[in-house]
């Protein structure tokens, strides 16, 4: 059986790529086909996260295995077919390309083609421009607002603090937090 995904990006909204594989490839080859159609190298960590309806994420297939030691099944790019974990016309994937930023390519089942074979995995379409495969932290961080300071304060004005009188009764029972007692949630 061959299998069609479309595969595109919040990122870069006009990038999209159809990708054409054989349904008993693995997911390593589904993996290189993808990373050589967006022009991203293959030396990073990442993972294809098989998604429900909503897009969360339900099963990890990951480059290598992380020596979890956690009871859930493991699967590997390398070991795992396609057929093995998809079957769905529609399933939803997530591909994450850059683990630090947990970045990632979003993919649809798009269709099945019963009865047909492919020897090699091909990408038939590809249009606009890949997101940047990596994210220089340096670049990507913002300035923050700057909070005001004791110097700043009487600029402010009333406006941003209130009025300056206050009731006592506003703030409630102070008692209730006197003593070693330990307040319940």
């Amino acid at each position: 059986m061959i299998y069609k995904f479309i595969v595109g990006s919040e990122e870069s909204e006009n990038f999209k790529l159809e990708i054409t594989i054989d349904s008993g490839d693995s997911f390593m080859r589904l993996r290189n086909t993808i990373l050589d159609a967006a022009g991203y190298s293959k030396d990073q960590m990442d993972s294809f996260y098989i998604c429900d309806d909503e897009w969360n994420k339900e099963k990890e297939v990951t480059v290598m295995d992380m020596g979890s030691d956690s009871d859930e099944d493991v699967w590997i790019m390398d070991e795992t077919p396609l057929d093995e974990l998809l079957d769905d016309e529609g399933q939803k994937l997530k591909f994450v390309f850059d683990y630090m930023t947990e970045r990632y390519f979003y993919m649809v089942l798009k269709e099945t083609i019963p009865g047909k074979h492919l020897h090699d995995p091909l990408c038939t379409r590809k249009e606009g421009k890949a997101p940047r495969e990596t994210v220089d932290f340096e670049e990507e961080v913002k300035p923050t607002p700057k909070i005001p300071d004791a110097s700043t304060i009487d600029d402010l004005g009333e406006e941003f603090y209130g009025d300056t009188s206050f009731n006592d009764d506003e703030l409630g029972d102070l008692d209730a937090f006197e003593g070693d007692e330990p307040i319940e949630p």
